[in-house]
């Protein structure tokens, strides 16, 4: 094994520590905000878009920042900070002083620290990795995260009601410190990052956006993949509370019918390198944006018992494999195009836009749940969803 092979096993062990939390954890602020706060559905998209909102101001800055340090140390104290702030969860709900108030605010802090460590890590492998190895990489890092959500969610509905409504976020909060461990013993040797210039000006914030404004592909797969992923999650707490309150979901079976599909997700991250290879960059990019987008609209259609268990099980697994496929040559494709001394400003600029769309989106679209409700609102999503894919060409 090579030393390069190590760190990035490393760092592979972090990332698959922290997606096994991430996903026995998931949908865990929404179901402990209807479960044990009583909320309804307007409060819990607006849980899901404050925290990602102001998270993501808070990140604006990370950019320039991230870019001029050095980026494993940056990786190790955002998963503390998400440790930190996570395990405050289970700690103020075994206290009695568990609050909506306090879930916004974790939210706020999670979503920075995820964006400043996905920025670093970003440059951290483009400038471990050769750019053939950067699809293998990337590929394995889906791979890993659709296992995971194969076994998570239906753990952690499992966990949840034998343990109680904050067991998983525990979980969640450990894996991040587990994960800072990991990246700390892939060791140094990464490049030196840029040299800081003077004091960073406002102007300098923006340079992520304007990388990514400069390449005419890069700019279009931007723009519709923001969309895109704004719109699908915005739909993610309705659908939390149009299965659990409305249809009468249990939480295990809840977890159950975004568990199973998340094979097709490991598959078509397997088979993303062989299809590039085939095929090329550029018409997997096309044919798999495109094919995504065909399948939320279908979420609206669920019904009670077996045949909504049934529905949302084959619409995901259509969903995730197009996903999956799309992702991991999404970001290689992307790694290769922005410039070395750019990449932590870039993918900042990028997550931010991203996270700022989908909390307007999911406020919006709580907003709407609460006037037509939440299976029109999934719906309408969905129809827009549909004309994401027709301008994703690269």
């Amino acid at each position: 094994m090579t030393v390069v092979d190590r760190r990035f096993g490393w760092v592979w062990a972090a990332y698959a520590v922290s997606a096994y939390g991430t996903w026995l954890g998931f949908g865990a602020f929404p179901l402990i905000a209807v479960l044990v706060l009583d909320v309804g559905p307007a409060q819990v998209s607006a849980l899901s878009a404050a925290g990602l909102a102001v998270g993501a101001v808070v990140a604006v800055p990370l950019g320039p920042w991230v870019e001029f340090r050095v980026k494993r140390q940056v990786m190790v104290a955002a998963d503390l900070v998400r440790f930190a702030a996570l395990a405050s969860v289970p700690v103020a709900y075994m206290a009695g002083w568990l609050s909506f108030a306090q879930l916004v605010v974790v939210s706020v802090v999670a979503a920075a620290a995820k964006i400043a460590f996905n920025a670093a890590a970003g440059a951290y492998l483009k400038g471990l990795l050769s750019p053939p190895d950067l699809l293998v990489a990337n590929g394995r890092l889906e791979s890993t995260m659709w296992s995971a959500s194969v076994v998570g969610p239906p753990l952690g509905g499992a966990a949840i009601g034998v343990f109680g409504p904050v067991v998983t976020v525990l979980a969640d909060a450990v894996s991040y410190l587990v994960s800072a461990l990991c990246v700390r013993a892939a060791g140094g040797g990464e490049p030196p990052p840029a040299p800081r210039p003077g004091r960073l000006r406002p102007a300098d914030l923006l340079d992520g956006w304007r990388e990514i404004l400069a390449h005419r592909a890069l700019r279009r797969l931007f723009c519709t993949t923001v969309l895109f992923n704004g719109l699908l999650l915005a739909t993610e707490p309705l659908l939390a509370v149009l299965l659990l309150d409305r249809l009468g979901f249990t939480p295990w079976q809840y977890g159950l019918v975004f568990a199973l599909p998340c094979l097709g997700g490991l598959a078509g991250a397997r088979l993303a390198r062989r299809l590039v290879a085939r095929f090329g960059q550029s018409r997997v990019l096309r044919v798999a944006g495109l094919l995504r987008t065909c399948w939320p609209v279908w979420l609206a259609f669920v019904q009670p018992g077996v045949p909504g268990i049934v529905l949302v099980i084959v619409v995901q697994f259509g969903l995730v494999f197009c996903c999956a496929v799309f992702a991991p040559v999404l970001a290689t494709y992307r790694l290769e195009r922005i410039a070395p001394d750019r990449v932590a400003r870039t993918l900042t600029a990028w997550s931010v836009t991203g996270s700022l769309a989908v909390a307007a989106l999911t406020a919006l679209w709580g907003l709407l749940a609460a006037v037509v409700g939440p299976r029109e609102a999934v719906a309408a999503a969905g129809v827009l969803i549909l004309l994401t894919g027709l301008s994703g060409k690269p």
